[in-house]
């Protein structure tokens, strides 16, 4: 410790020497939180607040965010120690409100760790635990291995006060590896204490004696008599320092208002400044070769670090695009037999009842459809590349279809659904279609899954509206069962429902809050809870829909003829594995009056296409023996007239292009809805 303190007052002095005052405001927090670690005996909050004040002091004139936020934590932690837990809550939200400018992981981890100490100096071990663990991997610029040692020795008192002592002791001597590796003796003296502890609980009474002699000596090594001499001293020492350059800021600021008629005091203070900085560079001479040799060491460490940790992203990121792929192959494929078929029952004349079964099916069809895809770009919403893509639409349409669609949820849960729309609002709006469907979609099966026997509220209500558009704020409210404070703080992460319990009980992904986050955002809003646990939740945010123009308006009304392509009887090549696709394929075909052969995989493909002549050719491309694209390559071999459609389930994104340059005249991706399949083929076939 006093190695560490002679080692403050020297860059204090170095970057006295060279003007740095974001490093001399960094050198008081290092003070300050030397002073509040546990293991340091000498805890003052009253040196602890002077050191902090005057590095806030540096940081607001230099405008230094980062530092500030720390300072804060400090102040958080510094209160911790003197149990003034309401203090130390307000100073760590003040922190997270400049961490949030940032938006690092790095800060935002090394706040989570700070909030674990604040839980477990009130012995909420649980929620300790929680914050520790949600801390890793953490790291600083300064101290990483002295940090990552920090959070694991922490893990293990929190376990160990939890009866957990096995993992305590996992934690402990993670920490002991740690400071024996890196030459931090007070955490070796620590976690050598619990080591020996949690082997005495565990019945393991030779280690436990292993490990009570490793602490017996260490503490001997590090508390004798000449080593608390020395931090005695360093300590004294910088405080002088302090005091000194605190007389020397107050004269500083007494001369610059008080400069006439008094220059000959002037001159003597300069004089030993000037004797001072003097003194101060011959130092920093001399230790300055050694900073430069660990500086350039501690560079080429990163940036192996960095190259390992890029190299492992990489690779990440592979895998996670061959696992999407094979999602969406996979989800595609079963969904194409879904809407198929819907499809095919609507044009069958069903009665009245099941017109409105087949509708709701469809939909929610249509839905997942587009919720597949929605996940498959979360990565693209996160990078802004998603497209808001805004059309006429009839709102109050689209929130009646949501809420059939949910019929039959509402009536598991003996639930009521209340639709109250602004009379306002007018029938024909602007804005996209599909992700506003999506963010009522999720909010309103939610509000039907956590709630039994009551009412879901749904409303829309004009805030403010010009000529233009118009400002409406959306509300969905239900009476279930709420949502904690504390869970509240993660409610919008990926993957998070809560607890366990509520997932397990609830089932569900945890994926869709965070959806609707994002696709609000992409919107231009932002959603807002007011919850209370065992009362409910409503959750709110605003758009602002454009109006549609009159002549817009008349335009859109008018319906779209359906194509027909009955006229000619066209035959057709049908290559498709999956017996269920066959049929469906096939009868989508039949309705238009055309004929078809179908192959079961791409060599039986090439046999027909050479001995047979058809108007156009229907290719699946993930097939047994030889993929579609295979195929068709064949084909162009000795048929390149032949129209040659892909039928895929995999997404187009980003590879249209390709199947166009392998000889095919156009990708039509599964499921699809057979209107826009027909428009395709006669646009193909003119």
């Amino acid at each position: 410790m006093n190695s560490a303190i002679e080692k403050l007052t020297y860059i204090l002095d170095l970057s006295d020497s060279i003007q740095d005052q974001k490093s001399i405001a960094r050198a008081y927090m290092l003070r300050a939180e030397i002073s509040i670690e546990e293991n340091y005996n000498r805890f003052n909050p009253t040196d602890i607040e002077s050191y902090l004040k005057r590095a806030e002091e540096i940081q607001k004139e230099i405008n230094d965010s980062l530092g500030l936020g720390y300072n804060y934590i400090l102040k958080a932690l510094s209160a911790t120690r003197s149990t003034s837990f309401s203090n130390a809550e307000k100073h760590f939200t003040k922190a997270k409100e400049f961490f949030d400018q940032y938006e690092s992981t790095v800060n935002i981890n090394k706040l989570k760790y700070y909030r674990g100490l604040f839980y477990l100096s009130q012995g909420i071990n649980k929620r300790a635990i929680e914050r520790f663990e949600n801390s890793l991997p953490i790291d600083d610029p300064y101290q990483p291995n002295y940090l990552r040692a920090k959070v694991h020795l922490n893990l293990a008192k929190a376990y160990k006060n939890t009866q957990q002592y096995e993992d305590a002791k996992l934690n402990a001597e993670t920490a002991f590896k740690i400071a024996d590796s890196y030459k931090f003796p007070l955490l070796k003296l620590q976690s050598s204490k619990i080591i020996s502890d949690t082997y005495e609980k565990l019945n393991d009474v030779e280690n436990a004696y292993t490990y009570q002699s490793i602490y017996v000596k260490l503490k001997d090594s590090i508390f004798d008599e000449a080593s608390l001499e020395s931090a005695a001293k360093a300590n004294a020492f910088f405080d002088n320092e302090f005091q000194k350059r605190h007389i020397k800021e107050l004269k500083r600021r007494y001369e610059n208002s008080n400069q006439v008629g008094k220059r000959n005091k002037l001159t003597s203070i300069l004089s030993s400044a000037l004797l001072i900085i003097i003194s101060l560079l011959t130092i920093s001479l001399y230790r300055n070769n050694q900073i430069k040799v660990k500086t350039n060491n501690l560079l080429l460490k990163k940036n192996s670090e960095l190259q390992l940790a890029k190299d492992n992203a990489e690779k990440a990121m592979k895998a996670k695009a061959q696992f999407l792929s094979t999602v969406t192959h996979e989800l595609r494929t079963p969904l194409y037999a879904v809407t198929g078929l819907t499809h095919l029952l609507m044009e069958e004349n069903p009665s009245e009842s099941q017109k409105e079964h087949l509708k709701s099916l469809k939909f929610s069809g249509d839905y997942l459809l587009t919720f597949i895809n929605d996940i498959l770009q979360v990565n693209k919403i996160e990078a802004r590349k998603l497209a808001i893509e805004k059309a006429p639409l009839n709102l109050k349409k689209v929130l009646s279809d949501v809420v059939n669609s949910l019929t039959q949820t509402s009536k598991e849960n003996n639930n009521k659904i209340n639709l109250n729309i602004d009379e306002g609002i007018p029938e024909n709006l602007v804005g996209d279609y599909l992700k506003m469907s999506q963010v009522f979609i999720n909010l309103i099966s939610n509000a039907l899954k956590f709630t039994k026997d009551g009412v879901v509220e749904i409303s829309a209500k004009i805030l403010e509206e010009d000529d233009a558009e118009q400002h409406i704020e959306f509300a969905i409210k239900d009476n279930g069962i709420g949502i904690s404070q504390a869970m509240q703080e993660n409610i919008f992460d990926s993957f998070s429902q809560g607890s366990v319990q509520i997932n397990r009980k609830y089932g569900g992904t945890g994926l869709g809050l965070t959806i609707v986050k994002s696709l609000l955002e992409l919107l231009g809003s932002d959603i807002q809870l007011e919850s209370k646990l065992g009362q409910g939740s409503t959750f709110r945010f605003a758009l602002v829909l454009d109006k549609l123009a009159l002549e817009e308006t008349n335009i859109d009304v008018v319906a779209q003829e359906k194509t027909d392509l009955k006229s000619r009887k066209f035959k057709v090549l049908l290559v498709e594995d999956n017996k269920i696709n066959q049929v469906i394929t096939k009868k989508i075909i039949a309705k238009q009056n055309m004929t078809c052969d179908i192959a079961d995989d791409g060599y039986q493909a090439i046999d027909y296409a050479r001995s047979n002549r058809y108007d156009f050719i229907l290719m699946d491309i993930h097939m047994p023996g030889i993929s579609g694209i295979e195929a068709t390559k064949e084909i162009r071999k000795f048929d390149v007239s032949t129209p040659i459609i892909a039928l895929t389930a995999i997404s187009l994104d980003d590879n249209k292009g390709d199947f166009i340059k392998d000889g095919f005249n156009e990708v039509i991706s599964k499921p699809f809805d057979p209107e826009v399949f027909y428009q395709k083929i006669s646009h193909i076939l003119t």
